[in-house]
């Protein structure tokens, strides 16, 4: 059931992201972050299906699908910036 994908997907995008917050290391905080852009990405997907087969009017999903496309740029910049980070430093311990 698509509701259920939603719920998955959705919930997996927080808890990725507290994980990446507790990471050991940088390479560890951007797999997990990698994994929440991920989720978001499937998540805006699920909300574009139910959008398009008008389960939903889009009055209702625009709100959510803003959101999502905020998140992951978020994800994607702090991803950019660990990334070159552990290049510039050779760094690869620090959390958020």
């Amino acid at each position: 059931m698509i509701t259920n994908q939603i719920l998955r997907s959705a919930t997996s995008i927080g808890a990725n992201y507290r994980a990446a917050c507790r990471s050991k290391s940088l390479k560890d905080f951007v797999n997990k972050l990698k994994i929440a852009e991920e989720e978001a990405d499937e998540t805006l997907y699920w909300l574009d299906v139910i959008e398009s087969v008008g389960l939903f009017r889009s009055v209702k999903i625009h709100p959510l699908k803003t959101e999502l496309n905020e998140l992951i740029a978020i994800f994607v910049s702090s991803i950019k910036t660990a990334k070159l980070n552990m290049l510039k430093k050779g760094k690869t311990e620090g959390n958020c």
